[in-house]
């Protein structure tokens, strides 16, 4: 099973990231200015990733989405990433870089999965 790791960041901020259960990250959050805006963000990821749609960008003439979103995009090194948006279309969770589209939606799937359920854990270094 995943989880959310949240960490307090040296600058104050403090961000979440969800780890599948292999231990690979596979979404990471903006930083907040505080704890509870961090949960707020937690619930909306765990909220909109549910329901959200997949708006492949890369594919020509893709249909646009209503938010809330999946967006797959590809980076300026070519790599696919995705980024989830709320309804206000705020993004709330990005991927990292992914060689194929087949990895990118395998990510995507794998925070559909555990994001519902995880556990909160704090890990502050």
């Amino acid at each position: 099973m995943g989880k959310i790791v949240v960490k307090h960041n040296d600058n104050g901020g403090v961000s979440f990231r969800v780890v599948a259960g292999n231990g690979e990250i596979v979404g990471v959050s903006e930083t907040y200015s505080s704890d509870k805006a961090c949960e707020n963000g937690i619930e909306s990821v765990r909220k909109n990733a549910i329901e959200a749609n997949i708006e492949d960008q890369t594919k020509e003439g893709y249909e646009v989405q209503k938010n809330p979103k999946w967006e797959i995009y590809k980076d300026k090194k070519g790599e696919f990433r995705f980024r989830l948006k709320a309804r206000n279309g705020e993004i709330i969770l990005v991927g990292e870089g992914y060689v194929s589209k087949a990895g990118c939606k395998n990510g995507i799937d794998s925070i559909k999965r555990n994001v519902p359920d995880a556990p909160v854990v704090v890990k502050d270094e």
